[in-house]
Protein backbone atom coordinates (compact mmCIF):
# COMPACT_ATOMS: atom_id res chain seq x y z
CA UNK A 1 0.00 0.00 0.00
CA UNK A 2 2.91 2.48 0.82
CA UNK A 3 3.98 1.97 -2.79
CA UNK A 4 0.86 3.14 -4.26
CA UNK A 5 -0.13 6.44 -5.48
CA UNK A 6 -3.93 6.01 -5.48
CA UNK A 7 -3.46 4.63 -1.83
CA UNK A 8 -1.67 7.49 -0.74
CA UNK A 9 -3.80 10.11 -2.46
CA UNK A 10 -6.70 8.69 -0.51
CA UNK A 11 -4.85 8.27 2.67
CA UNK A 12 -3.67 12.11 2.47
CA UNK A 13 -7.33 12.93 1.10
CA UNK A 14 -8.96 11.11 4.15
CA UNK A 15 -6.29 12.72 6.48
CA UNK A 16 -7.15 16.25 5.16
CA UNK A 17 -11.00 15.68 5.52
CA UNK A 18 -10.59 14.82 8.65
CA UNK A 19 -8.51 17.61 9.75
CA UNK A 20 -11.11 20.12 7.64
CA UNK A 21 -13.97 18.94 9.09
CA UNK A 22 -12.73 18.60 12.96
CA UNK A 23 -12.04 22.02 12.45
CA UNK A 24 -15.13 22.85 10.70
CA UNK A 25 -16.92 21.18 13.74
CA UNK A 26 -15.28 23.36 16.39
CA UNK A 27 -15.27 26.08 14.82
CA UNK A 28 -19.26 25.72 14.76
CA UNK A 29 -18.93 24.77 17.69
CA UNK A 30 -17.40 28.18 18.79
CA UNK A 31 -19.46 30.04 17.01
CA UNK A 32 -22.54 28.45 18.00
CA UNK A 33 -21.30 29.27 21.93
CA UNK A 34 -20.73 33.25 20.83
CA UNK A 35 -23.36 33.13 19.24
CA UNK A 36 -25.61 31.70 22.14
CA UNK A 37 -23.88 33.47 24.67
CA UNK A 38 -24.94 36.90 23.33
CA UNK A 39 -28.37 35.64 22.31
CA UNK A 40 -28.57 35.50 26.18
CA UNK A 41 -26.93 38.17 27.35
CA UNK A 42 -29.30 40.19 24.82
CA UNK A 43 -32.14 38.08 26.86
CA UNK A 44 -30.47 39.25 30.60
CA UNK A 45 -30.48 42.78 29.43
CA UNK A 46 -34.04 43.04 28.37
CA UNK A 47 -34.50 41.46 31.66
CA UNK A 48 -32.08 43.83 33.71
CA UNK A 49 -34.19 47.35 32.04
CA UNK A 50 -37.56 45.38 33.17
CA UNK A 51 -36.23 44.94 36.32
CA UNK A 52 -35.65 48.56 36.98
CA UNK A 53 -39.23 49.30 37.08
CA UNK A 54 -39.63 48.48 40.44
CA UNK A 55 -38.07 51.70 41.33
CA UNK A 56 -40.71 53.89 42.74
CA UNK A 57 -39.78 57.86 42.60
CA UNK A 58 -40.96 60.05 45.60
CA UNK A 59 -41.88 62.99 45.91
CA UNK A 60 -39.00 64.07 48.40
CA UNK A 61 -36.88 63.56 45.23
CA UNK A 62 -35.67 59.87 46.41
CA UNK A 63 -37.05 56.26 45.14
CA UNK A 64 -37.63 53.08 46.92
CA UNK A 65 -38.08 49.75 45.92
CA UNK A 66 -41.79 48.13 44.96
CA UNK A 67 -42.41 44.40 45.62
CA UNK A 68 -40.95 42.37 42.39
CA UNK A 69 -43.12 41.21 39.85
CA UNK A 70 -44.44 37.53 40.01
CA UNK A 71 -42.10 35.06 37.69
CA UNK A 72 -42.16 31.66 38.23
CA UNK A 73 -38.65 31.67 36.58
CA UNK A 74 -37.74 33.41 39.22
CA UNK A 75 -39.63 31.88 42.13
CA UNK A 76 -38.29 28.23 41.94
CA UNK A 77 -35.15 28.21 44.58
CA UNK A 78 -31.60 27.17 43.14
CA UNK A 79 -33.67 27.32 39.47
CA UNK A 80 -30.46 28.81 37.68
CA UNK A 81 -32.20 32.02 37.14
CA UNK A 82 -31.40 34.78 39.40
CA UNK A 83 -32.06 38.64 40.04
CA UNK A 84 -30.68 41.09 42.93
CA UNK A 85 -31.34 45.02 42.68
CA UNK A 86 -29.62 47.20 44.93
CA UNK A 87 -30.83 50.64 45.52
CA UNK A 88 -28.32 52.93 47.90
CA UNK A 89 -28.35 50.79 50.94
CA UNK A 90 -31.80 48.68 50.06
CA UNK A 91 -31.00 45.16 48.22
CA UNK A 92 -33.75 42.39 47.28
CA UNK A 93 -33.02 39.07 45.62
CA UNK A 94 -35.21 36.88 43.37
CA UNK A 95 -36.84 34.27 45.83
CA UNK A 96 -34.76 31.78 43.35
CA UNK A 97 -31.17 32.87 45.14
CA UNK A 98 -32.70 31.72 48.45
CA UNK A 99 -30.89 33.10 51.12
CA UNK A 100 -27.30 33.60 48.98
CA UNK A 101 -26.25 37.26 47.84
CA UNK A 102 -24.51 37.39 44.29
CA UNK A 103 -21.06 38.84 44.76
CA UNK A 104 -21.08 42.10 44.32
CA UNK A 105 -17.22 43.10 45.07
CA UNK A 106 -16.49 44.83 42.11
CA UNK A 107 -17.67 48.59 41.45
CA UNK A 108 -21.08 49.30 39.88
CA UNK A 109 -20.96 50.13 36.03
CA UNK A 110 -21.77 53.39 35.09
CA UNK A 111 -24.66 54.71 34.82
CA UNK A 112 -26.52 53.50 31.89
CA UNK A 113 -23.52 50.83 30.72
CA UNK A 114 -23.80 47.51 31.10
CA UNK A 115 -21.08 44.82 32.09
CA UNK A 116 -20.77 41.34 31.52
CA UNK A 117 -19.69 38.83 34.09
CA UNK A 118 -19.10 35.16 35.42
CA UNK A 119 -19.80 34.86 38.79
CA UNK A 120 -20.38 31.91 41.38
CA UNK A 121 -23.93 31.16 41.96
CA UNK A 122 -25.78 29.54 45.09
CA UNK A 123 -24.32 26.44 44.45
CA UNK A 124 -20.64 27.26 43.19
CA UNK A 125 -21.77 26.91 39.61
CA UNK A 126 -20.65 29.41 37.54
CA UNK A 127 -23.59 32.14 36.10
CA UNK A 128 -23.19 34.09 33.06
CA UNK A 129 -24.21 37.75 34.56
CA UNK A 130 -25.29 41.10 33.00
CA UNK A 131 -24.82 44.19 35.47
CA UNK A 132 -26.82 47.25 34.96
CA UNK A 133 -25.40 50.61 36.34
CA UNK A 134 -28.40 53.42 36.42
CA UNK A 135 -28.92 56.62 38.51
CA UNK A 136 -32.08 57.32 40.19
CA UNK A 137 -33.32 60.74 41.45
CA UNK A 138 -32.80 64.37 40.68
CA UNK A 139 -30.41 66.96 42.19
CA UNK A 140 -26.59 66.70 43.46
CA UNK A 141 -27.42 63.29 45.28
CA UNK A 142 -28.74 60.68 42.93
CA UNK A 143 -29.39 57.68 44.60
CA UNK A 144 -27.52 54.55 42.85
CA UNK A 145 -29.08 51.89 41.32
CA UNK A 146 -27.24 48.58 40.72
CA UNK A 147 -29.40 45.39 38.88
CA UNK A 148 -27.48 41.70 38.45
CA UNK A 149 -29.26 39.08 36.01
CA UNK A 150 -27.95 36.07 35.96
CA UNK A 151 -28.50 32.50 34.70
CA UNK A 152 -26.56 29.33 34.79
CA UNK A 153 -23.93 28.71 32.39
CA UNK A 154 -24.56 25.22 32.10
CA UNK A 155 -27.82 25.73 30.09
CA UNK A 156 -25.37 27.42 27.41
CA UNK A 157 -23.22 23.99 27.64
CA UNK A 158 -25.98 22.10 27.20
CA UNK A 159 -27.31 23.52 23.86
CA UNK A 160 -23.35 23.85 22.80
CA UNK A 161 -23.69 19.89 23.12
CA UNK A 162 -27.21 19.27 21.60
CA UNK A 163 -26.14 21.40 19.18
CA UNK A 164 -22.76 18.85 18.51
CA UNK A 165 -25.01 16.06 18.39
CA UNK A 166 -27.08 16.86 15.65
CA UNK A 167 -24.28 18.70 13.62
CA UNK A 168 -22.05 15.56 13.84
CA UNK A 169 -24.25 13.51 11.48
CA UNK A 170 -24.52 15.99 9.39
CA UNK A 171 -20.60 16.66 9.21
CA UNK A 172 -20.08 12.25 9.07
CA UNK A 173 -22.33 12.37 6.01
CA UNK A 174 -20.27 15.32 4.38
CA UNK A 175 -17.31 13.60 5.19
CA UNK A 176 -18.77 10.36 3.39
CA UNK A 177 -19.81 12.42 0.60
CA UNK A 178 -15.95 14.18 0.23
CA UNK A 179 -14.26 11.32 0.27
CA UNK A 180 -16.52 10.08 -2.52
CA UNK A 181 -15.78 12.83 -4.33
CA UNK A 182 -11.86 12.24 -3.52
CA UNK A 183 -12.22 8.75 -4.67
CA UNK A 184 -13.86 9.40 -7.68
CA UNK A 185 -11.60 12.55 -8.33
CA UNK A 186 -8.51 10.32 -7.90
CA UNK A 187 -9.60 7.82 -9.88
CA UNK A 188 -10.10 10.01 -12.86
CA UNK A 189 -6.92 11.80 -12.37
CA UNK A 190 -5.02 8.63 -12.52
CA UNK A 191 -6.41 7.14 -15.59
CA UNK A 192 -3.75 8.52 -17.73
CA UNK A 193 -1.27 6.78 -15.97
CA UNK A 194 -3.28 3.26 -16.37
CA UNK A 195 -3.60 4.27 -20.51
CA UNK A 196 0.18 4.65 -19.94
CA UNK A 197 0.35 1.15 -18.54
CA UNK A 198 -1.69 -0.15 -21.05
CA UNK A 199 0.31 0.62 -23.72
CA UNK A 200 3.65 -0.12 -22.11
CA UNK A 201 2.42 -3.61 -21.94
CA UNK A 202 1.12 -3.47 -25.61
CA UNK A 203 5.00 -2.36 -25.91
CA UNK A 204 6.11 -6.24 -24.13
CA UNK A 205 3.23 -7.95 -25.80
CA UNK A 206 4.11 -6.67 -29.62
CA UNK A 207 0.73 -4.89 -30.26
CA UNK A 208 2.29 -1.29 -30.26
CA UNK A 209 5.69 0.04 -31.98
CA UNK A 210 5.70 2.97 -29.58
CA UNK A 211 3.43 4.47 -26.64
CA UNK A 212 2.88 7.65 -28.55
CA UNK A 213 2.07 11.63 -27.66
CA UNK A 214 -1.98 11.38 -27.88
CA UNK A 215 -1.78 11.56 -23.76
CA UNK A 216 -2.42 14.05 -21.34
CA UNK A 217 0.17 16.71 -21.47
CA UNK A 218 1.13 15.83 -17.75
CA UNK A 219 2.39 12.32 -18.92
CA UNK A 220 3.54 13.03 -22.23
CA UNK A 221 7.50 13.72 -20.86
CA UNK A 222 7.35 10.21 -19.73
CA UNK A 223 6.19 9.03 -22.58
CA UNK A 224 8.49 10.83 -25.04
CA UNK A 225 11.14 9.64 -22.78
CA UNK A 226 10.14 5.97 -22.97
CA UNK A 227 10.07 6.54 -26.78
CA UNK A 228 13.39 7.60 -27.08
CA UNK A 229 14.79 4.82 -25.02
CA UNK A 230 13.08 2.46 -27.16
CA UNK A 231 14.48 3.72 -29.96
CA UNK A 232 18.12 4.25 -29.01
CA UNK A 233 17.83 0.59 -28.01
CA UNK A 234 16.17 -0.70 -31.43
CA UNK A 235 19.40 1.15 -32.98
CA UNK A 236 22.08 -0.02 -30.71
CA UNK A 237 20.49 -3.37 -31.45
CA UNK A 238 20.33 -2.93 -35.41
CA UNK A 239 24.28 -1.89 -34.88
CA UNK A 240 25.53 -4.93 -32.69
CA UNK A 241 23.37 -7.28 -34.94
CA UNK A 242 25.31 -5.37 -38.20
CA UNK A 243 28.19 -5.44 -36.37
CA UNK A 244 27.67 -9.45 -35.80
CA UNK A 245 26.66 -9.99 -39.24
CA UNK A 246 29.65 -8.39 -40.46
CA UNK A 247 32.17 -10.33 -38.01
CA UNK A 248 31.47 -13.30 -38.85
CA UNK A 249 30.95 -12.35 -42.81
CA UNK A 250 34.68 -11.26 -42.29
CA UNK A 251 35.49 -14.95 -40.66
CA UNK A 252 33.64 -16.86 -43.71
CA UNK A 253 36.23 -16.33 -45.77
CA UNK A 254 39.73 -17.18 -44.00
CA UNK A 255 37.81 -20.45 -43.02
CA UNK A 256 37.01 -21.43 -46.57
CA UNK A 257 40.57 -20.98 -47.27
CA UNK A 258 41.75 -22.29 -44.28
CA UNK A 259 39.56 -25.92 -45.65
CA UNK A 260 41.44 -25.65 -49.03
CA UNK A 261 44.79 -25.24 -47.00
CA UNK A 262 43.83 -28.29 -45.00
CA UNK A 263 42.64 -30.28 -48.63
CA UNK A 264 46.05 -29.32 -49.99
CA UNK A 265 47.68 -30.45 -46.98
CA UNK A 266 46.07 -34.12 -47.25
CA UNK A 267 46.87 -34.24 -50.89
CA UNK A 268 50.42 -34.16 -49.65
CA UNK A 269 49.87 -36.71 -47.43
CA UNK A 270 49.90 -34.81 -44.22
CA UNK A 271 46.49 -36.66 -43.11
CA UNK A 272 46.61 -36.09 -39.58
CA UNK A 273 47.51 -31.68 -39.92
CA UNK A 274 44.72 -31.77 -42.14
CA UNK A 275 42.08 -33.18 -40.31
CA UNK A 276 43.23 -31.35 -37.18
CA UNK A 277 42.85 -27.83 -39.03
CA UNK A 278 39.63 -29.21 -40.64
CA UNK A 279 38.12 -30.11 -36.98
CA UNK A 280 38.82 -26.85 -35.70
CA UNK A 281 38.06 -24.74 -38.85
CA UNK A 282 34.54 -26.48 -39.34
CA UNK A 283 33.76 -25.80 -35.20
CA UNK A 284 34.90 -22.44 -36.03
CA UNK A 285 32.54 -21.94 -39.08
CA UNK A 286 30.08 -23.61 -36.70
CA UNK A 287 30.21 -20.80 -34.65
CA UNK A 288 30.07 -18.35 -37.51
CA UNK A 289 26.89 -19.48 -38.57
CA UNK A 290 25.70 -19.66 -35.71
CA UNK A 291 26.40 -15.52 -34.88
CA UNK A 292 25.14 -14.94 -38.24
CA UNK A 293 21.75 -16.40 -37.78
CA UNK A 294 21.44 -15.02 -34.38
CA UNK A 295 22.39 -11.76 -35.99
CA UNK A 296 19.25 -12.19 -38.42
CA UNK A 297 16.81 -13.16 -34.80
CA UNK A 298 14.38 -9.88 -34.03
CA UNK A 299 13.70 -9.20 -30.48
CA UNK A 300 9.90 -9.79 -31.60
CA UNK A 301 8.44 -7.43 -28.85
CA UNK A 302 7.00 -5.31 -31.91
CA UNK A 303 6.50 -7.22 -34.20
CA UNK A 304 2.87 -7.51 -36.34
CA UNK A 305 2.66 -11.06 -36.04
CA UNK A 306 2.87 -14.23 -37.74
CA UNK A 307 0.45 -16.62 -39.04
CA UNK A 308 1.76 -20.20 -38.71
CA UNK A 309 -0.41 -22.22 -41.18
CA UNK A 310 0.97 -20.35 -44.35
CA UNK A 311 3.94 -19.97 -43.59
CA UNK A 312 4.56 -23.86 -42.82
CA UNK A 313 2.35 -24.78 -45.87
CA UNK A 314 5.14 -22.66 -47.70
CA UNK A 315 7.73 -24.51 -46.24
CA UNK A 316 6.87 -27.79 -47.02
CA UNK A 317 5.76 -26.66 -50.61
CA UNK A 318 9.49 -26.26 -51.50
CA UNK A 319 11.13 -29.01 -48.97
CA UNK A 320 8.45 -31.19 -51.28
CA UNK A 321 10.42 -30.56 -54.37
CA UNK A 322 13.79 -31.68 -52.80
CA UNK A 323 14.43 -35.94 -53.64
CA UNK A 324 14.38 -36.82 -49.99
CA UNK A 325 11.22 -34.49 -49.19
CA UNK A 326 9.16 -35.89 -52.56
CA UNK A 327 9.47 -39.62 -50.86
CA UNK A 328 7.57 -38.02 -47.52
CA UNK A 329 4.21 -37.83 -46.97
CA UNK A 330 3.85 -34.48 -45.63
CA UNK A 331 0.36 -33.95 -42.99
CA UNK A 332 -0.28 -30.09 -42.63
CA UNK A 333 -3.11 -29.63 -40.39
CA UNK A 334 -3.34 -25.68 -39.28
CA UNK A 335 -6.33 -23.41 -38.05
CA UNK A 336 -7.05 -20.72 -40.02
CA UNK A 337 -6.25 -17.24 -38.95
CA UNK A 338 -4.31 -18.04 -36.16
CA UNK A 339 -1.46 -15.27 -35.32
CA UNK A 340 1.91 -15.44 -33.21
CA UNK A 341 3.84 -13.02 -31.45
CA UNK A 342 6.88 -13.43 -33.47
CA UNK A 343 8.70 -12.06 -36.80
CA UNK A 344 7.12 -13.93 -39.79
CA UNK A 345 11.29 -14.26 -40.91
CA UNK A 346 12.30 -15.57 -37.74
CA UNK A 347 9.32 -18.47 -37.74
CA UNK A 348 10.31 -19.17 -40.87
CA UNK A 349 13.89 -19.73 -40.06
CA UNK A 350 12.85 -21.81 -37.12
CA UNK A 351 10.08 -23.56 -39.04
CA UNK A 352 12.32 -24.77 -42.02
CA UNK A 353 15.24 -25.59 -39.50
CA UNK A 354 12.28 -28.36 -37.68
CA UNK A 355 11.02 -29.20 -41.02
CA UNK A 356 14.17 -29.86 -42.48
CA UNK A 357 15.28 -31.86 -39.27
CA UNK A 358 11.81 -34.00 -39.61
CA UNK A 359 12.23 -35.01 -43.16
CA UNK A 360 15.99 -35.93 -42.86
CA UNK A 361 15.17 -38.53 -40.18
CA UNK A 362 11.54 -39.14 -41.05
CA UNK A 363 10.80 -42.75 -42.43
CA UNK A 364 7.79 -41.90 -44.56
CA UNK A 365 5.91 -39.10 -42.64
CA UNK A 366 5.85 -35.81 -41.31
CA UNK A 367 2.98 -34.10 -39.66
CA UNK A 368 2.57 -30.35 -38.27
CA UNK A 369 -0.58 -29.16 -36.47
CA UNK A 370 -0.86 -25.75 -35.31
CA UNK A 371 -3.85 -25.34 -32.51
CA UNK A 372 -4.79 -22.52 -30.16
CA UNK A 373 -4.07 -23.20 -26.97
CA UNK A 374 -4.81 -20.86 -23.77
CA UNK A 375 -4.02 -17.94 -24.91
CA UNK A 376 -0.77 -19.35 -26.72
CA UNK A 377 -0.49 -21.43 -30.39
CA UNK A 378 0.95 -24.13 -30.39
CA UNK A 379 2.90 -25.78 -33.37
CA UNK A 380 3.82 -29.68 -32.80
CA UNK A 381 6.35 -31.07 -35.61
CA UNK A 382 6.43 -34.67 -35.66
CA UNK A 383 8.53 -37.13 -37.45
CA UNK A 384 7.83 -41.28 -37.46
CA UNK A 385 11.96 -41.79 -37.39
CA UNK A 386 13.78 -43.75 -34.94
CA UNK A 387 13.45 -40.66 -32.34
CA UNK A 388 16.90 -39.53 -30.45
CA UNK A 389 18.69 -41.18 -27.27
CA UNK A 390 17.42 -40.25 -24.33
CA UNK A 391 20.93 -39.85 -23.44
CA UNK A 392 21.30 -36.83 -25.63
CA UNK A 393 17.63 -35.16 -25.86
CA UNK A 394 18.55 -32.66 -23.15
CA UNK A 395 20.98 -31.20 -25.33
CA UNK A 396 20.03 -30.88 -28.96
CA UNK A 397 20.09 -27.51 -28.52
CA UNK A 398 23.68 -27.20 -27.44
CA UNK A 399 25.84 -25.52 -30.21
CA UNK A 400 27.48 -28.16 -32.26
CA UNK A 401 25.81 -31.17 -31.01
CA UNK A 402 24.77 -33.10 -34.48
CA UNK A 403 22.88 -36.43 -34.51
CA UNK A 404 22.90 -36.59 -38.35
CA UNK A 405 23.78 -40.01 -39.56
CA UNK A 406 24.36 -38.59 -42.76
CA UNK A 407 27.13 -36.15 -41.34
CA UNK A 408 25.43 -33.30 -43.67
CA UNK A 409 24.30 -31.58 -40.15
CA UNK A 410 26.09 -28.84 -38.83
CA UNK A 411 24.89 -29.26 -35.55
CA UNK A 412 23.70 -25.36 -35.05
CA UNK A 413 20.29 -25.61 -36.38
CA UNK A 414 18.25 -26.05 -33.23
CA UNK A 415 20.76 -23.88 -31.38
CA UNK A 416 19.80 -21.68 -33.84
CA UNK A 417 15.45 -22.28 -33.30
CA UNK A 418 16.54 -22.13 -29.45
CA UNK A 419 17.56 -18.74 -29.61
CA UNK A 420 14.86 -17.21 -32.07
CA UNK A 421 12.31 -18.74 -29.55
CA UNK A 422 14.25 -17.31 -26.63
CA UNK A 423 14.10 -13.54 -28.46
CA UNK A 424 10.04 -14.25 -29.01
CA UNK A 425 9.26 -15.45 -25.25
CA UNK A 426 8.11 -18.71 -26.50
CA UNK A 427 8.66 -21.85 -25.62
CA UNK A 428 10.39 -25.03 -27.22
CA UNK A 429 9.78 -28.78 -25.89
CA UNK A 430 11.60 -31.79 -27.60
CA UNK A 431 10.33 -35.40 -26.93
CA UNK A 432 10.09 -39.18 -28.41
CA UNK A 433 7.17 -40.21 -29.41
CA UNK A 434 8.13 -44.08 -29.86
CA UNK A 435 7.96 -44.02 -32.21
CA UNK A 436 9.53 -41.00 -33.66
CA UNK A 437 10.48 -37.35 -32.77
CA UNK A 438 8.62 -34.20 -31.75
CA UNK A 439 9.12 -30.63 -31.36
CA UNK A 440 6.84 -28.49 -30.32
CA UNK A 441 6.76 -24.28 -30.17
CA UNK A 442 4.53 -22.08 -28.03
CA UNK A 443 4.21 -18.44 -29.05
CA UNK A 444 1.88 -15.89 -27.50
CA UNK A 445 -1.40 -15.42 -29.74
CA UNK A 446 -2.54 -12.11 -31.14
CA UNK A 447 -5.40 -11.07 -32.39
CA UNK A 448 -6.48 -12.75 -35.53
CA UNK A 449 -6.08 -10.93 -39.10
CA UNK A 450 -9.18 -10.83 -41.08
CA UNK A 451 -7.58 -10.11 -44.23
CA UNK A 452 -5.00 -13.19 -43.67
CA UNK A 453 -5.24 -16.02 -46.31
CA UNK A 454 -6.05 -19.77 -45.24
CA UNK A 455 -2.81 -21.63 -45.29
CA UNK A 456 -2.47 -23.89 -48.31
CA UNK A 457 -1.38 -27.13 -47.95
CA UNK A 458 -0.13 -27.74 -51.17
Amino acid sequence: MTRSIRWRLVLAGALAIAAALALSGMGLAMLFERHGERVAVADLRARALALAAMVEPQADGGARLRPPPEDPLYSQPFSGHYWQVTLGEETRRSRSLWDYTLPAEAPAPPPGQTRVRTLPGPRGEALLAVEQGLSVGRGDRPVPLRIIVAENRDDLELARRGFLGDLLPYLALLGAALMGASWLQIRIGLQPLARVGERVAGLVSGGRPRIGQDLPAEVVPLASQIDRLLDARDEELARARQRAANLAHGFKTPLQALLGDAAQLRARGEEEIARSIETVATDMRRHVDRELARARIQSGRNAAGAEPGPIAAKLIGVLRRTPLGAEIDWQLDAAPGLRARIDPDDLTEALGALLENAMRHARDTVRVRVRPEAGAIRIAISDDGPGVPEAHLAGLTRRGLSLDPSGEGQGIGLAVVADIVDAAQGALALRNTHPGFQAELRFEALSPDPASPSPDPS
